[in-house]
């Protein structure tokens, strides 16, 4: 997937995708879908990453997208939309070498010139722009190219969200940003878009300006899950919040994961019998409610040595995002604490956890987290016995449970 921050640097043309799409949540799923699905025959994905971006290993990225059997959800309409668009930048290959990179640009097998499926995003967050204040984020950019890589989609723009862009009115943005730098021939939206200076431009007003140029836009309908819960981004932090991961997850249609890399801790797990990874988030990673859950924890590496060690390596194969494709993805059960660690005084959040029935050295290594349950908030205890009977009980409950959803 070839990922930019420069529209000039952006292969085209492109059948866009744009919004947001933080989390990319059920809803988003359903605006990105049509770009992939609308592809000319014969065009092959590539990975790309922008100069100078630092983003964690992609390796074994697909664990993002396995879930539970998703809850049933529908849209506001009655039939899905052709196409979409999506806007995103980066510049540079992921998982690939230059070479194979340059395979992206060029025409399909028939000549014809191909549209390459693109993402466009906002970054920074224009909420984060405009108020000043950093956006927690349900997928950093690592997850999200991950997620959207796993999809099948060929390109994701990041545009600079800055002074000049959010001056840009609506008929600006579309003839200056889609038309002449993207050269977009099919967009897709959300129904509820609105872009241009203070907002103003409606999806309605988008699908209007596009078809001066022979641009075709399809908006997509809102979407639903179970008794009605409108997918969005902001119900889903909610969710997160309140520690109910049922409702988070549906609206995810996968597990919400938290990924990160083993960094040195103070090792008091080790000492009480329940030794723990520390794990470092991506700083602007959005945190669930404070306590202790339930995980199962992919390792993106050192798989063999994983499955000789622990007793309770599974292979499993969840239902993926993308019907039909297969997914063998490797998982350890596990208990997560996320939280300042009251009985001992700690200060500052961490988020740490305990693989259950399996030892071995994971220092350096990233671990892909996914929520499965929400046990019991944060509590401080008398002593460190209380919190050893507590974490006895809490793996018991854990290994019932997640032995229960296998």
């Amino acid at each position: 997937m070839w990922v930019t921050s420069s529209c000039t640097a952006a292969l085209t043309p492109t059948s866009v995708a744009l919004g947001n799409f933080d989390g990319l949540h059920l809803g988003h799923r359903q605006v990105v879908q049509p770009i992939i699905l609308n592809r000319s025959p014969g065009q092959n994905s590539a990975t790309v990453f922008a100069s100078g971006q630092n983003l964690r290993s992609n390796a074994g990225r697909d664990e993002n997208l396995e879930s539970e059997p998703p809850a049933t959800c529908y849209n506001d309409s009655a039939a899905p939309p052709d196409r979409a668009d999506s806007d995103h930048n980066f510049d540079g290959l992921i998982g690939q070498t230059k070479a194979e990179g340059n395979s992206l640009s060029g025409r399909n097998s028939d000549g014809v010139d191909r549209l390459y499926s693109t993402v466009v995003t906002f970054d920074p967050h224009p909420q984060e722009f405009f108020t000043g204040q950093p956006k927690k984020l349900l997928t950093p950019l690592a997850e999200k190219v991950e997620l959207l890589e796993a999809m099948g989609v060929e390109q994701l723009v990041l545009l600079p969200f800055d002074r000049e862009l959010a001056a840009l009115t609506a008929s600006e943005f579309v003839e200056e940003i889609l038309v002449r730098q993207l050269k977009a021939s099919r967009i897709s939206v959300g129904v509820d878009f609105r872009f241009g200076r203070g907002r103003a431009g409606t999806a309605v007003d988008l699908q209007s300006i596009a078809s001066g140029y022979g641009i075709d836009v399809a908006l997509v309908p809102l979407h639903n899950c179970g008794e009605g819960d409108r997918i969005s981004s902001s119900a889903i932090r909610e969710g997160l919040a309140s520690g109910d991961l049922t409702r988070a997850n549906q609206l995810l249609g996968r597990p919400y994961s938290l990924v990160g890399t083993v960094v040195g801790g103070q090792r008091l797990g080790r000492t009480i019998g329940f030794p723990t990874a520390n794990i470092e988030l991506p700083p602007e990673k959005f945190l669930p409610r404070f306590g202790v859950y339930a995980v199962r924890v992919l390792l993106k590496q050192g798989w063999e040595k994983m499955k000789e060690e622990s007793s309770s390596y599974q292979r499993e194969n969840p239902k993926s995002l993308i019907p039909g494709t297969p997914s063998n993805l490797s998982f350890v059960n596990g208990v997560m604490n996320v939280g300042c660690r009251p009985t001992v005084d700690g200060l500052q959040p961490t988020v740490e956890v305990h693989l259950l029935d399996w030892s071995g050295d994971l220092y350096g290594q990233t671990l892909s987290a996914s929520l499965v349950e929400f046990l019991r908030p944060e509590q401080k205890f008398a002593s460190l016995d209380a919190l050893k009977t507590q974490i006895q009980a809490d793996c018991d409950i854990a290994r019932s449970l997640l032995t229960a959803k296998v």
